[in-house]
C-alpha cells in the first residue's frame, strides 16, 4: 500500500498543469496534516512538476524531458530575475523557445518576436500589447509597470506579463547562466537515464522461495536478484553463491545479503561506477526517496553510459573541461614516454592568483589517465591520491608534467606524478587508477 508521502505525489502528478497548489487544499483533499502535505510538494518541486513562485505561490508545471533541459519555463524565469508577475499568472507552466532583447523600433522587434518568445523590454507600453497579441511573454526590466489594458489581455491570453528591478543586460545574462547551468547538468549522466525499469526488472519477493530463483535463472540465464517486500521496499540482494546447497524450499529472506547498497535515480553514473568498482558488485537496485525498487543496474549498463559520456560533446563547459582543454600531449622517443604542457589561465587560479589545488589535482589525474590509456584500454576510476609536494605556481605560468607508471596490475596501476615549471619542481603526486575492462 502506498505511504501517504507516495498518495500526494501521485496526486500532484495527476492535477492538469498550470493548477495552482497550496499546503492547505492537499491536506484538506488527501485528509493528511500540512506538515505532510508541505513536504510531499517540496518533494514534487525537487522532482521538477511544480514550481515556487514569490507573491504567486506554487503551481504544477509540465515535467521536463532530458533534450529539453535547455528551455525554462516562464515561472523559472520569475525566480530567476526575482520578479514580480503582474499579470497573465495562468501562463507561468509554459515554456519559451527564445527570447528577445527589444532594443529596436517597434515594427523590427516585431519581426523578431512570436509564439513561445520571451521579450525583454523597458517601459514601452505599445511593445508589451504587440507582444502578447503575437503569442510572446513580457518581461519588463528597470522595475517598471505597465497599462492595466495590457495586464488584462495578458490575462485573457495566458500569457506572463514579468516587472523585474534588473536591466535589460542584466536579465540576458542571468537567464544565458541559468540555461547554461542547466546545459552542463544536460551532460551529467545520472542513473535515471541508463537503469532497466522496475516493469523490465526480475525481482524476488521476501516470501519467495530458492526454487523461484532456480525459475528466474533458467528464464533470464542471470543470477543476481533484488529482494523486496510486500511494499516493494528492497530488503536484500540474492546470489548464486547465496543459492549453492541450500533446500529449494528455504525461504529468500533467510539466504539474502540483508541491507544491500543502492542509488538512487539522482546519482551520476560516474559516482555508481566508483561504488561498483570499490565494492566489487555487479548489480545495483535503484530506489526512490521511500527505499523503494525503481530499476536496476549493471556493470555493463554504467560502462556503456561512461563509453558514451566520452563520445558525446560536452554543450557547457565546466573547470574540468577548462583544465583539459589546456594540456598539451608531447610524445618522447620511448613508448609511453608522455610530456604534457599546461598554460595556467586565470580561471584556474585562487584568491592569491597561484594555481587552485583542485586545479592541480585535475591536472595530475589527467596526466595519470593519459599515460594508462597507453598501456591499457577501458575506462578508468581514481582509487586514491596523494599529493606530498606543492609550491605556488602563478598565473600564466606553463607546466610540464611527466606521468610515470610505477606498477601496473590487471585492475590496477599506481602512478607517479612531476610537475615542472621553468625546470623547477612545483608540485608531486602519486595516485591508484582502478582499471575497468570494456566488456
Amino acid at each position: 500500500m502506498a505511504t501517504k508521502h507516495e498518495q500526494i505525489l501521485e496526486y500532484i502528478d495527476q492535477l492538469p498543469v498550470g493548477e495552482k497548489i497550496s499546503v492547505r487544499q492537499i491536506a484538506k483533499a488527501l485528509n493528511v496534516s500540512e506538515g505532510t502535505a508541505y513536504r510531499a510538494i517540496k518533494d514534487a518541486e525537487n522532482k521538477g512538476y511544480v514550481s515556487t513562485i514569490e507573491r504567486v505561490g506554487t503551481i504544477r508545471i509540465e515535467r521536463k524531458k532530458k533534450e529539453n533541459i535547455e528551455k525554462l519555463t516562464y515561472a523559472e524565469v520569475v525566480n530567476i530575475v526575482e520578479g514580480q508577475v503582474l499579470g497573465g499568472r495562468a501562463g507561468l507552466h509554459k515554456t519559451l523557445n527564445k527570447f528577445v532583447i527589444g532594443a529596436m523600433k517597434l515594427d523590427a522587434m516585431m519581426r523578431y518576436t512570436g509564439a513561445g518568445n520571451l521579450l525583454i523590454v523597458g517601459n514601452r507600453t505599445r511593445a508589451h500589447e504587440h507582444a502578447l497579441k503575437a503569442g510572446a511573454a513580457v518581461l519588463i526590466t528597470g522595475g517598471f509597470d505597465t497599462e492595466e489594458e495590457v495586464k488584462k489581455l495578458a490575462d485573457e491570453l495566458q500569457l506572463p506579463i514579468i516587472s523585474t528591478s534588473y536591466d535589460t543586460f542584466t536579465v540576458a545574462a542571468m537567464i544565458n547562466r541559468a540555461i547554461y547551468d542547466q546545459l552542463i547538468k544536460k551532460e551529467i549522466v545520472l542513473v535515471e537515464d541508463i537503469l532497466t525499469p522496475v516493469s523490465d526488472t526480475v525481482y524476488l519477493n521476501t516470501t519467495d522461495t530458492v526454487s523461484k530463483w532456480y525459475e528466474y535463472n533458467r528464464e533470464t540465464t542471470h543470477g543476481r536478484y533484488p529482494v523486496v517486500d510486500e511494499n516493494m521496499k528492497v530488503q536484500g540482494m540474492v546470489t548464486s553463491k547465496d543459492v549453492i546447497g541450500v533446500d529449494p524450499e528455504q525461504l529468500i529472506e533467510k539466504i539474502m545479503t540483508k541491507n544491500p547498497m543502492t542509488v538512487s535515480g539522482q546519482t551520476s553514473v560516474a559516482s555508481s561506477a566508483h561504488m561498483m568498482v570499490w565494492e566489487g558488485i555487479e548489480l545495483l537496485p535503484v530506489t526512490d526517496n521511500n527505499n523503494k525498487l525503481i530499476g536496476i543496474i549493471s556493470r555493463q549498463d554504467v560502462l556503456k553510459a561512461l563509453q558514451m559520456i566520452q563520445r558525446q560533446p560536452q554543450v557547457g563547459e565546466t573547470i574540468d573541461d577548462i583544465v583539459t582543454s589546456q594540456l598539451v600531449l608531447s610524445k618522447g622517443k620511448m613508448k609511453n614516454d608522455e610530456t604534457y604542457r599546461c598554460e595556467v589561465t586565470p580561471q584556474m587560479t585562487n584568491h592569491l592568483g597561484t594555481i587552485s589545488y583542485g586545479v592541480f589535482t585535475t591536472i595530475v589525474t589527467e596526466a595519470a589517465n593519459g599515460v594508462l590509456r597507453g598501456f591499457k584500454k577501458g575506462d578508468l576510476v581514481v582509487e586514491n591520491m596523494t599529493i606530498y609536494f606543492l609550491k605556488p605556481v602563478q598565473i600564466d605560468s606553463t607546466l610540464e608534467i611527466y606521468p610515470r607508471v610505477l606498477e601496473l596490475g590487471r585492475k590496477f596501476g599506481k602512478v607517479d606524478v612531476e610537475v615542472f615549471n621553468d625546470g623547477i619542481l612545483v608540485g608531486k603526486a602519486m595516485m591508484m587508477c582502478q582499471l575497468l575492462d570494456r566488456q
